[in-house]
């Protein structure tokens, strides 16, 4: 299917299909007039890209996952257990925020410290 056919069937613009194929997300093989040529699978897969990234993976981690999940006897087990790690460093980062937040509190009202106490 052609880049064009590709971003209709996906609702990605043909610029997001190039810089996807650029990251090594997607890969179209050229043809003889110089246009590419992608797999059907391509659809799907790029449908999981972007459901990914809403859901705070990166385009690093989705490339990096994307070989485990394609290559996972059971793709909806791994899938679930990519979920299950994507929310421990969820909850890791709120607790994380969820401290700051209490020393930013603490620190409201202390005056400067940069200032001597007059």
């Amino acid at each position: 299917m052609l880049i064009g056919e590709l971003a209709a069937a996906t609702g990605l613009a043909r610029d997001t299909i190039r810089f996807y194929e650029r990251r090594g997300l997607v890969s179209g093989e050229r043809r003889a007039n110089g246009y590419r040529d992608f797999p059907p699978e391509s659809v799907p897969w790029l449908q999981y890209v972007r459901t990914a990234q809403a859901l705070g993976f990166s385009l690093a981690e989705i490339a990096r996952l994307g070989e485990d999940l394609r290559e996972a006897p059971d793709c909806a087990e791994r899938l679930s257990a990519l979920f299950e790690d994507k929310i421990r460093i969820i909850d890791a980062r709120m607790d994380e925020l969820s401290a700051l937040r209490a020393d930013l509190v603490a620190r409201v009202d202390t005056g400067c410290p940069l200032r001597a106490a007059t």
